[in-house]
Order: structure tokens, then sequence, then C-alpha cells
């Protein structure tokens, strides 16, 4: 096995198009060919965890944080970060970053504190917005069920755990053949006139590149008519927060109790209590303060 097989697994589970934009996600030192030697999971890559990657033999570090926030303008050694980044390079080791890819990503972090904290009905707290793309073209319709399949294959008419796909007539359109047009429609050089289908489906963007490529392989055309557009649909499979329902109500001390408990904290802080009560919560993993009113 080699790194970019345990990147292609992070990234399907995490695709780096939903990470912020301020983020810094992604293979930051090393070779993604390298033959696969150990990983390493840490939440920050400090020196002592590289020193435990060297002892370890473990050549891929997987961080949760970015060690590699801002450009690097000098390799010098003078800040923990330079030497961090010169020691795994001496070294031959990998560094890749999940952050706020993980954050965002329905099955990630905030997933995991719901499951923790067992609450259920669980819903995206901040949904992105402008991450679901729609893509439209015309085929001939006896080509049209093809395309649409190998669209399927690619990624395209599933958002979350709906169908969104729709394959409706839309008349006639017309191509031109020359002398080296494949395939070729009737006699070559002249307007033909054929009846085609409109195939519409929508897609997650981080699918794109795979959804075009199936498109150019699939269609008859040698210039192929199309439309891509970014919906203002909010995704709610992808975002910031989980909210979720406890399956009883509890009191507020207790569920403050039932929190360090689950949580295996030694101390938690909390704000001025002003509900009695708990029986829905809003999770966030790390800074959070932007989300609260989303919370309220």
């Amino acid at each position: 096995m080699i790194i970019q097989e345990v990147i292609h697994y992070l990234e399907e589970l995490a695709p780096l198009d939903y990470a912020e934009d301020f983020d810094n996600v992604g293979l930051l030192v090393g070779d993604k060919n390298a033959k696969l030697t150990g990983i390493l999971v840490t939440l920050d890559t400090l020196e002592a965890v590289v020193d435990e990657a060297i002892e370890k033999k473990c050549n891929l570090i997987v961080s949760f944080h970015p060690i590699i926030f801002k450009g690097l303008k000098k390799l010098n050694g003078n800040s923990y970060v330079e030497r961090v980044v010169m020691k795994a390079i001496q070294h031959n080791i990998a560094i890749y970053a999940i952050h706020t890819a993980l954050d965002n990503a329905l099955q990630g972090v905030n997933d995991i504190i719901c499951n923790t904290l067992e609450l259920k009905d669980k819903k995206i707290l901040l949904p992105q917005k402008g991450t679901i793309k729609k893509l439209t073209t015309y085929i001939p319709k006896n080509e049209a069920s093809k395309l649409r399949n190998a669209l399927f294959n690619a990624g395209a008419g599933q958002i979350g755990n709906y169908d969104q796909c729709s394959f409706n007539t839309e008349g006639v359109g017309t191509f031109r053949g020359n002398d080296d047009s494949n395939p070729v429609k009737g006699e070559k050089g002249n307007i033909h006139h054929e009846e085609e289908t409109q195939v519409s489906v929508t897609f997650q963007k981080h699918f794109e590149s795979k959804i075009l490529k199936a498109l150019f392989e699939n269609h008859p055309y040698e210039e192929v008519a199309f439309e891509v557009v970014t919906l203002d649909n909010y995704n709610q499979t992808i975002g910031m927060g989980m909210v979720g329902e406890l399956e009883n109500e509890m009191d507020s001390n207790e569920f403050l109790v039932f929190v360090k408990q689950k949580m295996n904290a030694s101390c938690i802080k909390h704000s001025i209590i002003i509900k009695k009560t708990v029986k829905r919560v809003a999770v966030l993993g790390g800074s959070g303060s932007f989300a609260i009113n989303a919370a309220k």
C-alpha cells in the first residue's frame, strides 16, 4: 500500500472540497507515492509526535490540525513549526491534515460527539451553501440511458439519501457532421435533425471532475453542449455542527454531569443555566461561538 491509498480513503470520508476557505488541509509534507510503513494519528503534529513516528517507523502522520497554517517563508528551525517540517522531511515522513473537512463531514467530528451523547434525530446545524451543482445536457434518445448510467456511476443523482436525477424529453436538436465525425450521423457535411432528450443531474461538487469525464466519454457528439450551474440549495449532509435530541429530557445539572461522564472529562465549563431541563442539544467540535445564534 502507498500513502495515496490512505489519502483516497480519508477524502472519501471527508472530501477536501468542503473544508473552510481559511483552512489548510490535505497532504502538507511528503511523497504521496511512497510505500506506507505505518500511520500515526494525532490532534496536533508537535515535535514529540514526529519523534514518536520515527520511533514507531510510521512514515505517515494523520493530524487533525494543520502544522502549516500560513505560508512558510523560511525553514531554518527558528520555530517549532519549521522544526517539525524539517524533521519530517529529513525522515521521509508525510503529514496529512484533515481539520475542517472532517468537521463538515456527515460522519465526522460532530457525528461522533452526538453518538457519544446518545443523541437521536441528528441533522446538520449550519448546512453549507453552494456545494450542490447541476449538469444539463442534450443527447439522442437512444444514447441517453447509457449516459445516465455513466453519470450515476460517477457520483451523480444522490444528495444524501435522495434521488436527484431528472430525465426528460426536450424536443428536437441538431448537429453537423464532417469528414472526421465519429460517430457519423447521416451524410457527412450536412445538418441533420435528431430527436434529443434532456438529461439533468445534480451532484455534490467534489464529484465534478468525475461527472465531466463520464459525460465526455459517453456522449456521442464530438463537441458536447452542456451547462454546469451551482445551486443555492443548502446541503443537508455537509456543514458545521449538528443538532440532536436526548431520548429522555434531563434536568440541566444532571445533563452537565452526563456530558462530563460521556466525554471522559476531568471538568467542564458552562454558562449560566437558564432552563431547568435539556432535551434538544447542539454540538460543535472546536471553536463554536459563530454558531450560537444558529443553535438558539
